[in-house]
């Protein structure tokens, strides 16, 4: 048979639905009001679409709308993702890059100033708060993040330095086509936009969640049908109730944080969460793929 899904569950997916949609608009609005008009460019995959259609344009006359850019990219994107980084998150990411090129199609271009400046700024504010609230329901706006994901686990380098990497090259290349004004303008914009996603979600690649509970051993098996982590239990006693508890302390990645929080709602509604900022890990942190062949040779 065939397990009944709870109404928490409605309501948890009907909340990334509607911030599926929110963050597709969003960022159709910052790409068409604002960025698009004043040869700014976005970050990622957005950004590179910007780049090739006007290249296309200004080199041949041949005119490809961005969105469909956006569209032709993350195909092959998702394809990878769905093998190499985990198919709930690949699945939603895909849906909002869909969404965003058919809205960034469906939507005119009309610029609501001539400020290059202001465009730079609200361009990263919109945006950034789309892409925000994306991570912090367990998804993303697809492209960029899904290589860095992919790329992380081949060369062991951090996500945040080759998402960094990869936007340097696009802020390279603004400068390089359409003036070095451009390109700052450019910096600028993706700049407000990662300060926007560290308000709305959080800046830190890696963080530590501390977890005070009484029901250990169900919340371990509820964390571990979500996530591939190790998990430490660390005998506690409440200070005024002087009641035995354990504390489960696991280190995450930020795209993993929904998903944890699922999981405590789901085993221990009253347990006590503590997510700290984590700046360094010592040690093998493992990435998926380690940690599932090590289930399997067990």
């Amino acid at each position: 048979m065939t397990q009944l899904k709870t109404p928490n569950f409605w309501i948890e997916h009907a909340k990334k639905i509607f911030f599926i949609f929110f963050a597709a608009i969003t960022n159709a609005i910052a790409l068409n009001n604002f960025l698009i008009p004043s040869n700014i460019y976005a970050s990622g995959i957005n950004g590179i679409a910007q780049l090739i259609s006007g290249v296309l344009d200004n080199s041949s006359g041949i005119i490809i709308d961005t969105g469909i850019l956006i569209l032709v990219f993350n195909v092959p994107i998702a394809l990878l993702g769905w093998f190499k980084v985990g198919r709930n998150f690949t699945l939603y990411s895909f849906m909002t890059s869909i969404l965003i090129s058919f809205f960034t199609i469906l939507l005119p271009i009309n610029p609501l100033t001539s400020d290059p400046m202001m465009n730079a700024l609200f361009g990263g504010i919109i945006s950034g708060t789309g892409i925000g609230f994306a991570l912090k329901y367990g998804f993303s706006t697809g492209g960029m993040d899904i290589i860095s994901m992919v790329l992380a686990k081949t060369t062991g380098r951090s996500i945040g330095t080759l998402t960094f990497a990869m936007n340097l090259l696009i802020v390279s290349s603004a400068g390089l086509l359409y003036g070095w004004e451009y390109a700052l303008y450019t910096l600028v914009s993706i700049y407000v936009m990662t300060k926007m996603i560290d308000t709305v979600h959080t800046s830190h690649q890696k963080v530590t969640a501390m977890i005070v509970t009484n029901e250990p051993d169900a919340l371990v098996k509820e964390i571990h049908g979500k996530l591939i982590r190790g998990i430490t239990i660390i005998p506690a006693k409440g200070a005024y109730s002087k009641t035995d508890r354990s504390i489960l302390m696991m280190v995450i990645t930020r795209y993993e944080m929904y998903e944890l929080e699922q999981a405590v709602r789901e085993a221990d509604a009253s347990a006590f969460v503590n997510f700290m900022e984590t700046n360094k890990v010592l040690g093998e942190f493992w990435s998926s793929d380690r940690q599932k062949e090590s289930r399997l040779m067990k």
